[in-house]
C-alpha cells in the first residue's frame, strides 16, 4: 500500500458523557503533536439528510422509528467516500458517535432487534479504535443541558447503555472503556495515549469493513 493511512478513532457513550469535548481536545492534541487529524461528527447536521435528522432530534418533526434509523445510517454512508479519502491521505479521523450509537439508540426502543439495527451499517469503514466514555446515567443527568433533545431521559439512556454493553462483546472490534467521571484533563491524556498507540498500529493495515 502506498503511504501510511490515518486511523479511524470513534468516541461513543451515553449522552452528556463528554464526547464532544474530548473529540475536540483529541484533535487539538494530535495536531499540536505534529499529526494530521480532523474531527467528524454524526449525525452530520449540515447535509440534507442531516437537517432532517436535526429537526427530528430537536422535536420539531416526528418520523417513524425505522425511517429514523435508516436516515441516521444514510447520513453515515454519505460520508464514506470522504472518510476513505482522508484516511488514505494519512489523516486520522476522530469521530463523535458512529454506527454503534445508531444501533444502541434504536435497539433501546420497543420491538427492535440489534441484528436488524446493525444491517444498514454493515460494510462501513471499520474503526481502528472505539473509546467508550463510561458514565452512570444518574451522573449524566446532572450535567448541563440534559433533557433538551429527544432521547435524553434517564430510563431510556439506561436501555441504551445495556445495548452498548451488548455491542462491546464483539471481539472483532477494538473497544476501550474509559471512566468519564475523571477530570477533563485526565480523561484527555488517557484518550490521547490510546489514540497514538492505535495510530502507529493502523498505518500499514487496510481499512476494514464494519460487521463484515
Amino acid at each position: 500500500m502506498a503511504g501510511r493511512r490515518g486511523a479511524l478513532i470513534v468516541l461513543e457513550g451515553v449522552d452528556r458523557a463528554g464526547k464532544s469535548t474530548q473529540t475536540r481536545k483529541l484533535v487539538e492534541g494530535l495536531l499540536a503533536g505534529g499529526h494530521r487529524a480532523e474531527l467528524l461528527r454524526f449525525p452530520d447536521r449540515t447535509t440534507e439528510i442531516g437537517r432532517l435528522i436535526s429537526s427530528y432530534l430537536e422535536k420539531k418533526n416526528n418520523l417513524e422509528d425505522h425511517t429514523v434509523h435508516l436516515l441516521f445510517s444514510a447520513n453515515r454512508w454519505e460520508q464514506v467516500p470522504l472518510i476513505k479519502e482522508k484516511l488514505n491521505q494519512g489523516i486520522t479521523l476522530v469521530v463523535d458517535r458512529y454506527a454503534f450509537s445508531g444501533v444502541a439508540f434504536t435497539g433501546a426502543k420497543e420491538n427492535f432487534s440489534l441484528e436488524w439495527c446493525k444491517q444498514p451499517d454493515v460494510g462501513l469503514p471499520k474503526p481502528d479504535l472505539i473509546l467508550f466514555l463510561q458514565l452512570s446515567t444518574s451522573e449524566a443527568a446532572k450535567r448541563g443541558d440534559f433533557g433538551n433533545e429527544r432521547y435524553e431521559y434517564s430510563s431510556f439512556q439506561e436501555k441504551v447503555l445495556q445495548r452498548f454493553y451488548h455491542l462491546m462483546e464483539d471481539k472483532t472490534l477494538n473497544w476501550k472503556v474509559i471512566d468519564a467521571s475523571k477530570s477533563i484533563e485526565d480523561l484527555h491524556n488517557e484518550i490521547k495515549s490510546f489514540a497514538e498507540e492505535v495510530m502507529r498500529e493502523a498505518q500499514y493495515k487496510p481499512i476494514g469493513e464494519l460487521w463484515n
